[in-house]
């Protein structure tokens, strides 16, 4: 059995160093090994080629692989401790990744690459790698870094079992990062000119608090130097877990939860926060054992 890796989708470009220097953060407390993973794709090809074909450019790609492996050299001398590589893997960076996805411990990417158009606030990649691989994700943007460290870890719930794991993997990066965690769990109020008689919001979040006490039970079990804060009220989930992500080092979200379409794969939370959120995302879809096959 091998130690799962950090795997950071790295193409040179701004916001791949900054999912590098959180990568290595996460890994000088983890100690986990990291792998930055190039994945090199001729965009003016319109299918894969095959094993064996010669690229279009040889020296685009001798280019790319200098870079990872230059990149990786420099993260060793920064953090010679730890156990960091590169390669360059032929093939759609969504597809290299979910891929790699399969014997990682985490996928970290930056919030834009090179591909695509510059105004777009997510690349393509983030939102696939999110929706389909089988370890957690952290997409980075906005602020991270030391300036950070003192707040706390950020996780929403609905009671959907994409919750559970979330609020698993958040207890875990909580006793990582300074102990404290924020839970939040709201729900959406109807509209004015639709409510009920009946509709009672003291009662609704009453309810909804039982609920979280019950979810937070395991980890508060697992977890009893974790100083855990719960805050539930009326609004929309996205919204709320955006506005309070600009007091949080890292936000952490299931890849589904209630709400939604049950056929996308991707909930509409986990998209507006991708977006939108002033700090590092972790969308988690699966938790992987530590180790994996060698």
């Amino acid at each position: 059995m091998a130690t799962r890796p950090i795997v950071v989708g790295y193409d040179g470009s701004q916001p791949a160093e900054a999912a590098l220097a959180w990568a290595l953060d996460e890994a000088d407390r983890s100690r986990l090994p990291v792998r930055l993973v190039y994945a090199f794709e001729w965009f003016g090809l319109g299918t894969p080629v095959a094993a064996g074909v010669a690229w279009p450019d040889p020296e685009t790609r001798r280019q790319a692989e200098a870079m990872v492996l230059d990149a990786a050299t420099q993260a060793r001398e920064s953090h010679p401790d730890l156990d960091i590589t590169g390669v360059l893997v032929d093939g759609p960076a969504a597809g290299v990744l979910t891929e790699r996805s399969r014997d990682a411990a985490l996928i970290v990417l930056g919030n834009r690459g090179h591909g695509g158009f510059a105004n777009l606030l997510l690349g393509s990649t983030g939102v696939a790698v999110s929706a389909h691989a089988h370890c957690p994700v952290v997409v980075v943007r906005g602020e991270s870094g030391p300036a950070t460290f003192s707040k706390p870890v950020l996780v929403g719930v609905d009671g959907s079992p994409g919750s559970a794991l979330a609020l698993e993997y958040a207890f875990s990066q909580a006793t990582a990062r300074g102990g404290r965690l924020h839970v939040i769990r709201t729900w959406t109020p109807p509209p004015p000119e639709w409510t009920p008689a009946t509709y009672d919001p003291v009662a609704i979040a009453a309810a909804k608090r039982v609920e979280v006490d019950e979810m937070l039970a395991a980890g508060r079990e697992a977890h009893p130097e974790v100083q855990v804060t719960v805050d539930v009220f009326a609004d929309r989930p996205g919204r709320a877990l955006v506005k309070a992500s600009r007091d949080a080092q890292l936000v952490v979200v299931g890849s589904r939860g209630r709400g939604g379409f049950r056929g996308l794969l991707l909930g509409s939370v986990s998209q507006q926060l991708l977006h939108h959120s002033a700090c590092p995302v972790a969308v988690v879809r699966d938790l992987p054992p530590v180790t994996a096959e060698a």
